[in-house]
């Protein structure tokens, strides 16, 4: 039997290691650096970086990298050995503080947005002393930010850490109106549950599709689907839990808490989920959890897609944002209290999220857009393109309470009046989950369930912790004045339920009477990437990010350009695979079935002449009439992108010619290669079939 606790976190340069490696003076500076965010002196990362090179060669690493998250949505590392040349051409295995704290790397092949020029190169890698290093393929990865020549963020870390020490700010200012000087430090926390697909690597060979682009692009939608809820927490097939069982292991090395596992709703899908983390170090768990998810499905012959919507109707992939606000003497300040005095602390908290939601809907939405999440949201087991937040019955009525004054009837009547801290204590679970709910409170955190599956988590949380922090600076501005606290932090409840309860939503997300609802109430419904992102560039928003210091208007407008760039990117390479397997691959199958019915028909004719029409004769007749509407939606894509293709062309106007114009012309080509394939004899289609596919993992 393994012994779990000596796994975990083996492969880890953690606390419990600096602490028996690093000088006391130096092991405290290195904490007050995790804690406080202070610089490391330069001789302290010398003792560092040496008891890290020592760590890391005993546990047989040759090579280091500064390991960073660029705008491609992927990690990025280059690898350097530690061996550095001495006389006698020999070497030594040397590792410097100024190795640790800083790399230099290329800069100009990654995503800008136009920060940097093609030919302005340079870029740094700056070492984040909050997230541990650690081992992976025998080399020592170091945690960093990535920035241009000019200091300008280019990944998705340093907005990351950004936004946490400026929600940290805003809320030690308003826990000081509580009393709590004790508390010195604030971060979020997040445990981002991830959805995944495995399929049978021979499958997944055979599909230009999925290699190309992580769905499948054509598929008729199998005789047995998701229809009988047998596959949602089954019993795990054997294969399957011996892949868990590997990537649990080689997750616990890396110390990320993977704690859930099970079977989802799909055929072939499957969830696990991580314990709590902070923001910034489950930020990079979730990359490395994402990329081991890959690595470890090889070693079995699998294929592990981690797209929004591989497959159609049937349940699209997410990861739901599970996030919090916690102190650093233990306190989640979303979690109800036992004292009215507590109670009176969590709704304010509260408020500040529900305005911060309701301000920057808009930016929330933009934060979890892409192509791919485009087909899973509003369909199965995803939430709506609307953002709106679940609360429950009961703390929805204890608001509407507190909004009018009126008494909330618990078991015995209770006036609520914040001011002198009669709110009542109630249990977290006090109503059910809300599936359909974009953003829902889960009874000590909210849940945000837009996220598609693919998706780092940064950008979302950003995004929420900007966003709150904004809430809390205006609150903590108002309270700071007031001669009557008491009684101006219950007005400002009040006047923030008033003034925001239209994005509380506790019913069906949906039911088409919810998006007219969300209309009359002034709700943003924004379906697709190409709709929302150009709410990334409102004044109202580069004025939030640019007050806080998280982005400056220049690395939100590179942003904004890079997303536009790479829908356009994404769906140029999915209607030209379209294209490709459709000339090369479904015309020629359907061509020679249509030969195989023809000699068919002659034989049968020549033999008996007087026949009737026959069954051969009708089926030919409905293939043929399919090949040239799939010839036709053919030539319409081409003609399609060939007008996408021009050059020069405005990135926003191309996203939504995309969006109007090539997708709909893709949905079309779509619709008759899988009325083929239904017809088609299955010895001669070209591709595994969705029920292949779903069914292949025993």
């Amino acid at each position: 039997m393994k012994d779990i606790p000596a796994l975990f976190g083996c492969m880890v340069f953690n606390d419990k290691v600096m602490q028996e490696r690093l000088s006391k003076s130096a092991y405290q500076a290195v904490m007050r650096t995790k804690e406080d965010g202070r610089s490391l002196d330069p001789s302290v990362a010398a003792e560092v970086a040496s008891a890290m090179k020592d760590w890391a060669i005993e546990k047989g690493a040759t090579h280091f990298t500064h390991w960073f998250q660029p705008m491609t949505g992927i990690t990025a590392e280059k690898h350097d050995s530690f061996i550095s040349p001495t006389a006698g051409g020999q070497v030594i295995m040397e590792f410097s503080g100024k190795e640790l704290i800083k790399g230099e790397s290329d800069a100009s092949s990654f995503p800008s947005g136009g920060l940097r020029a093609t030919f302005e190169a340079r870029g740094y890698t700056a070492w984040d002393a909050t997230s541990y290093a650690f081992i992976k393929d025998d080399t020592l990865y170091i945690p960093t930010a990535f920035c241009s020549y000019g200091g300008e963020a280019l990944d998705k870390k340093t907005p990351l850490l950004r936004s946490m020490e400026a929600l940290n700010k805003q809320v030690l200012r308003v826990l000081r109106l509580f009393g709590h000087e004790n508390v010195t430090m604030v971060r979020t926390t997040v445990g981002p549950e991830q959805e995944y697909f495995l399929i049978d690597k021979e499958m997944y060979d055979r599909r230009k599709d999925l290699i190309n682009t992580g769905r499948t692009l054509f598929g008729a939608r199998p005789s047995k689907g998701q229809e009988l809820h047998d596959h949602y927490y089954g019993a795990i097939k054997s294969r399957v839990a011996a892949y868990m069982r590997d990537l649990d292991e080689e997750l616990w090395k890396l110390g990320v808490l993977c704690k859930t596992e099970h079977n989802e709703g799909a055929p072939a899908q499957h969830e696990m989920a991580p314990i709590f983390n902070t923001a910034n170090i489950a930020a990079d768990h979730d990359q490395l959890t994402m990329e081991l998810m890959k690595k470890v499905a090889a070693r079995h012959n699998l294929v592990c897609l981690l797209h929004e919507k591989p497959f159609a109707g049937v349940n699209g992939s997410g990861k739901h944002n599970n996030w919090s606000i916690s102190t650093n003497t233990g306190v989640n300040l979303l979690e109800p209290g036992d004292t009215p005095h507590e109670n009176a602390q969590f709704l304010l908290f509260l408020c500040a999220v529900i305005k911060a939601v309701d301000e920057y809907q808009d930016m929330l939405r933009v934060s979890i857009a892409s192509a791919g999440n485009d087909h899973r949201l509003g369909a199965q087991e995803a939430p709506p393109a609307v953002v709106s937040i679940f609360l429950g019955d009961e703390l929805t009525a204890i608001l509407e309470s507190l909004e009018n004054g009126t008494a909330y009837a618990t078991k015995e009547q209770v006036q609520m009046r914040v001011g002198v801290h009669t709110l009542p204590r109630f249990p977290k679970d006090t109503t059910d989950r809300n599936r359909t709910s974009p953003f829902a409170f889960t009874g000590n955190k909210f849940e945000f369930r837009m996220l598609g599956s693919s998706q780092p988590v940064s950008e979302p949380n950003v995004v929420l912790n900007t966003a709150v922090a904004s809430s809390l600076d205006e609150f903590a501005t108002e309270l700071e004045g007031a001669e009557d606290f008491n009684g101006a932090l219950g007005a400002l409840i009040r006047r923030v339920i008033k003034q925001h309860k239209r994005i509380i939503f506790n019913g069906n997300g949906y039911d088409e009477a919810w998006t007219e609802e969300a209309k009359r109430r002034g709700l943003l419904n924004l379906p697709t990437t190409a709709d929302c992102l150009p709410c990334y560039i409102l004044p109202k928003n580069i004025a939030l990010f640019e007050k806080y210091k998280v982005y400056s208007e220049a690395e939100m407008r590179s942003r904004y350009d890079i997303y536009l760039t790479n829908y356009a990117k994404v769906m140029h390479i999915e209607a030209h695979t379209m294209v490709s397997m459709a000339q090369k691959d479904i015309v020629p199958a359907v061509i020679r079935y249509g030969q195989e019915l023809a000699q068919a028909i002659c034989a049968k004719r020549a033999a008996m002449p007087d026949l009737p029409l026959t069954a051969e004769e009708t089926l030919l007749t409905e293939v043929n009439t399919l090949t040239n509407e799939l010839s036709t939606c053919l030539a319409a894509l081409r003609e399609c992108l060939a007008v996408a293709e021009q050059p020069d062309r405005d990135p926003l106007a191309l996203a939504e010619y995309y969006r109007d114009v090539v997708i709909p012309a893709m949905n079309a080509l779509r619709a008759a290669a899988d009325g083929l394939e239904m017809l088609v004899a299955k010895d001669l289609w070209p591709f595994p079939s969705y029920g292949d596919m779903l069914f292949s993992v025993r």
